[in-house]
């Protein structure tokens, strides 16, 4: 899966993670608003054996393919992220 990463330059240390094919067809308009101005900082080919640095590769494939994105967000001792 090609995928594109984007930097929000609203909030800090949350990436965006898209299929390159698909780009913001499926994200929310409340998403968007949320993450304001985003930045491309890469592009990469995610598969199972692909390491990412904070996230596990797996899950965010199988976002992207149920929601069309996958959003990385700094971690926050003793608070669960957020299912969207």
């Amino acid at each position: 899966m090609q995928c594109v990463v984007y930097k929000s330059l609203k909030q800090a240390d949350y990436y965006l993670f898209l299929n390159r094919d698909d780009e913001f067809s499926r994200v929310p308009d409340g998403l968007k608003q949320l993450l304001g101005a985003l930045v491309q900082v890469v592009e990469i080919d995610l598969h199972p054996q692909r390491k990412l640095a904070q996230v596990d590769v797996v899950e965010v494939m199988q976002q992207i393919d149920a929601r069309g994105y996958f959003l990385q967000m700094p971690a926050r001792p003793g608070i669960e992220p957020p299912v969207a």
